[in-house]
């Protein structure tokens, strides 16, 4: 018997830290705007549901989250539905050229960008420019 509440144990701490998992802020109208006057720094990611390069950055971006918490502690990560929201002020102020685009805002200043890529490497860049800004470091 104690093996087996050991092991189910094991399984759920194991679990966990998965399902602790904040999702990103569905964008709406002026939350980006919100969020950098509230002096957060702000990652945006413009995603589309069926878009394969947009799911491929979002398993990139999971994993890289899972592994540094520091990037959910101290970025707000926010998804622009592509769909609805392509043409919104957001996207043409910060000329968006298409889904998978993602963008690191902090105060006035966009810190970088990525358009359509998914090599973990320059997404983890893209992270730890937000989080050295968020963090001051």
């Amino acid at each position: 018997m104690h093996r087996r509440t050991l092991m189910i144990a094991a399984a759920a701490a194991a679990v966990l830290p998965l399902s602790l998992k904040a999702e990103p802020l569905a964008y709406t109208p002026g939350l980006v705007d919100d969020r950098l006057a509230a002096g957060e720094t702000v990652f945006v990611d413009f995603y589309a549901p069926w878009c394969s390069t947009c799911r491929a950055q979002s398993r990139v971006i999971d994993r890289l989250k899972s592994e540094n918490p520091a990037y959910e502690e101290n970025i707000t990560f926010i998804q622009v539905d592509w769909d609805t929201y392509k043409d919104e002020e957001l996207s043409r102020r910060l000329e968006i050229p298409r889904r998978s685009t993602l963008v690191v805002l902090q105060g006035n200043m966009q810190l970088g960008r990525i358009v359509a890529g998914t090599a973990e490497a320059d997404i983890k860049a893209l992270l730890d420019a937000a989080l050295a800004a968020a963090t001051g470091a």
